[in-house]
């Protein structure tokens, strides 16, 4: 007799799969609509895609913002961290703020190096991975590197020998003259936006307090430091320090690259390290060996203090984009005019903040978790909020409170760092590590009023919410929550399965994007086992009830996405963390970026039209194969169907049941007698023409699977049958 088989929509990780019984428990790259699973859309590469620029961005995004500006063209800004980018019109321009120019260098190659070292006229204060732009180049001849090879050409910075001097990757090696302090130029430094990864930090927790070892090597200096750059350091012997690491003299850390014993000096490092400011210092100072410390220099596994990543806040305040550094300074940029120039230093506004928003109503500038004193960086306070006057964001007391203007401070008094802001529809939402705040706008003579709403309901990462028609949903430490004018807790069928293997370090590069195509909320985030987004957790909002909410997971990587207003599509990044072959610098050891458009087609589709399937699969849980009981003879009471898997059954043949199929679709029957059994997996080849397919199979219970394998194929799930006969007991 047919058996129809039916599963409640959404995922079911909370049970074992006997338990999921009647569910589906696992899949990847499926969504339900309208109770039935299917296979998501797939994505295609966006950008120039020709022979002179390339779809790929130098390093992970970390914010992503569209919007249309009065001559309606649309933009993309995308923000690594290391540039900040303009998509528009087919095109990626580079918007980047300039930190600084230096008037001029001299180049230094080394024969069958790749390695140039580049010596500045002044203190460049560049680290490791900076991006540096050529400009004006001149007096390069007889090398293999030439004027050409460095004018309007970006390279990532690979050392910081001295405070004057750093070196760059070429992508070739020198096989002419080599240079010697050859020729000059203009070198543009952009602003360091931060690291790649959000790893484990600084602390105490594993050393003594202040970060000490027992017994460090010390000395004096033999010449005394005057000035606050030299990084050359003479010792009365360095003959107890290792070849590489740092010095502390007085309060100052200072690195060093090279040890040289035979006339005691330390070289090749930086001043000021750790955290440390750099002062002069005299003959006979002690210095000690501090290249073992871990509480102030080193990763520390036993403490919970991790290393903030570089990100970018992205909001548009009219035409102009608003680009805020985390913990840093904001820049602007105006679409009204070229994509050819720079976002610059937003005048006379904070400089120090950890979050920003363009109050969208009213027209003030919002900044979270910066300066009590505009300006002064030291000053910045986590829980601190300053807005700007309205329709004033860049004037001279534009941040300054008066009676004469609507600019204001206010200080959350629940947790202990603001951790991000988003615009709701009648309030922007703020959250602390603890607790969630509605902020109005209410007018002169307060501005904004502020109303606590939501206690230990702390954001886990800066961008894991979102607001959709007047509801916000978050990520928490403590689950999933919504708030729609009263605090809710989301169940949620799959809640252990994501937060018992988080990255819980990685916690800022969580990030929430909406598909209003479909009503679901994405939060991409990182397993326990990766640095970099490899796992994504889906809600249905469209589709859950309060009977039962659907949650799917998948492995669907994106560092940013931003939903389909603007382009139409819903639009999102991926990092490669294993390839370097960004369109725009050389010598990049940060990844790549990638920019898609989604829901396009069924597979991944990348430059030069190389297309990758998009596997979506569905496995449901263990279900006891039964068969209801003849009439004739069945006793009082007695229930209709044959045992609870007491019976050995037989499948002699299933009927498929698609809603829509493209091309072929596995499924999959993995048979078990007991729970804890392996499973035995057979697989079948279905296509748009099977009307049945004939089985040999026995078991106690079942599980059923739907994917697809290959390019170029699609599917959407109706109701299949199974054919069971009984097969005896034992």
């Amino acid at each position: 007799m047919l058996q129809k088989l039916g599963f409640l929509p959404g995922f079911n990780k909370q049970v074992t799969g006997t338990g999921a019984e009647g569910e589906w428990s696992d899949g990847d790259n499926i969504r339900f609509r309208y109770g039935t699973p299917e296979k998501i859309g797939g994505w295609s590469q966006i950008g120039a895609g020709t022979t002179t620029q390339s779809n790929s961005l130098t390093g992970p995004t970390r914010a992503l913002h569209h919007w249309e500006n009065n001559d309606s063209i649309k933009f993309a800004a995308i923000g690594t961290n290391r540039i900040l980018y303009i998509y528009a019109q087919g095109v990626f321009s580079d918007i980047h703020p300039i930190r600084a120019t230096l008037t001029s260098s001299d180049f230094t190659s080394t024969s069958s190096s790749n390695i140039v070292t580049i010596t500045t006229t002044g203190v460049h204060g560049l680290k490791e991975q900076d991006i540096v732009l050529f400009d004006s180049v001149t007096g390069l001849s007889g090398s293999t590197f030439t004027n050409a090879t460095f004018e309007d050409n970006k390279f990532m910075v690979t050392t910081v020998p001295t405070s004057t001097t750093f070196t760059i990757t070429m992508a070739t090696t020198e096989s002419g003259s080599a240079l010697t302090n050859a020729g000059s130029a203009s070198v543009l430094c952009y602003y360091n936006v931060g690291p790649s990864q959000q790893v484990g930090g600084y602390g105490w927790g594993t050393a003594n307090y202040g970060g000490s070892v027992a017994s460090p090597a010390t000395t004096t200096l033999a010449t005394a430091l005057t000035d606050t750059t030299t990084t050359t350091v003479v010792l009365t012997s360095s003959a107890s320090f290792p070849s590489s690491g740092e010095i502390r003299i007085d309060s100052e850390d200072i690195s060093y690259t090279a040890n040289d014993t035979s006339t005691n000096t330390l070289s090749g490092g930086a001043r000021g390290v750790n955290g440390t400011t750099a002062a002069t210092h005299s003959v006979s100072a002690t210095i000690t060996n501090i290249s073992s410390y871990v509480a102030w220099g080193e990763a520390s596994s036993g403490d919970d203090v991790t290393i903030s990543p570089g990100l970018w806040v992205l909001d548009n305040y009219g035409t102009k984009l608003m680009a805020l550094i985390y913990n840093g300074k904001c820049f602007e940029w105006d679409s009204a005019g070229s994509v050819n120039t720079r976002a610059t230093l937003l005048a006379n506004a904070p400089t120090a903040s950890r979050h920003m928003v363009v109050s969208t109503t009213d027209r003030h500038l919002v900044f979270y978790g910066t300066e009590t004193t505009v300006g002064g960086d030291s000053t910045q306070d986590k829980l601190f909020i300053r807005w700007s006057d309205q329709e004033s964001i860049d004037g001279t007391d534009s941040y300054t409170v008066k009676a004469t203007n609507t600019a204001g401070t206010q200080r959350l008094a629940d947790g202990s760092k603001i951790m991000g802001a988003i615009n709701g529809r009648d309030a922007i939402y703020v959250w602390t590590d603890t607790a969630l705040f509605l902020m109005r706008f209410v007018g002169q003579p307060f501005t904004f009023a502020f109303e606590q709403v939501g206690t230990n309901c702390g954001l886990l990462g800066k961008n894991a919410c979102i607001e959709i028609d007047g509801s916000a949903y978050w990520m928490s430490k403590n689950g999933f929550f919504m708030y729609d004018g009263r605090l809710r807790s989301l169940p949620c069928l799959v809640e252990d399965y994501v937060f018992d293997n988080l990255n819980s370090d990685a916690r800022d590069l969580i990030n929430c994007g909406l598909n209003n195509l479909f009503g679901e909320i994405n939060w991409f985030y990182c397993s326990s086992s990766s640095d970099v987004v490899d796992r994504v957790v889906t809600y249905n909002y469209l589709d859950s009830t309060n009977k039962r909410t659907i949650w799917t997971t998948g492995s669907l990587p994106r560092t940013a996405w931003e939903d389909s207003a603007v382009f139409g599509k819903p639009r999102a990044t991926f990092y490669n963390s294993t390839s370097n072959d960004s369109y725009d610098v050389t010598g990049n050891t940060n990844g790549i970026t990638v920019y898609y458009e989604q829901e396009t087609g069924t597979d991944q589709v990348n430059t030069g039209a190389v297309t990758t399937a998009v596997l979506g699969s569905i496995t449901s849980g263990d279900f006891d194969i039964t068969q209801k009981r003849s009439n004739t003879g069945q006793a009082v009471g007695m229930p209709d169907l044959r045992g609870d898997g007491e019976y050995i059954m037989r499948i002699s043949r299933f009927i498929p049941d698609f809603i829509s199929q493209t091309g072929n679709t596995q499924v999959s029957f993995i048979t078990k007698d007991y729970p804890n059994s392996s499973g035995t997996t057979t697989n079948y080849s279905i296509d748009s023409t099977t009307t049945k397919q004939d089985t040999r199979l026995r078991a106690r219970s079942i599980a059923m699977k739907v994917a697809n394998t290959t390019t170029s194929e699609d599917w959407k799930l109706g109701t299949f049958r199974l054919d069971i006969h009984p097969g005896g007991r034992r």
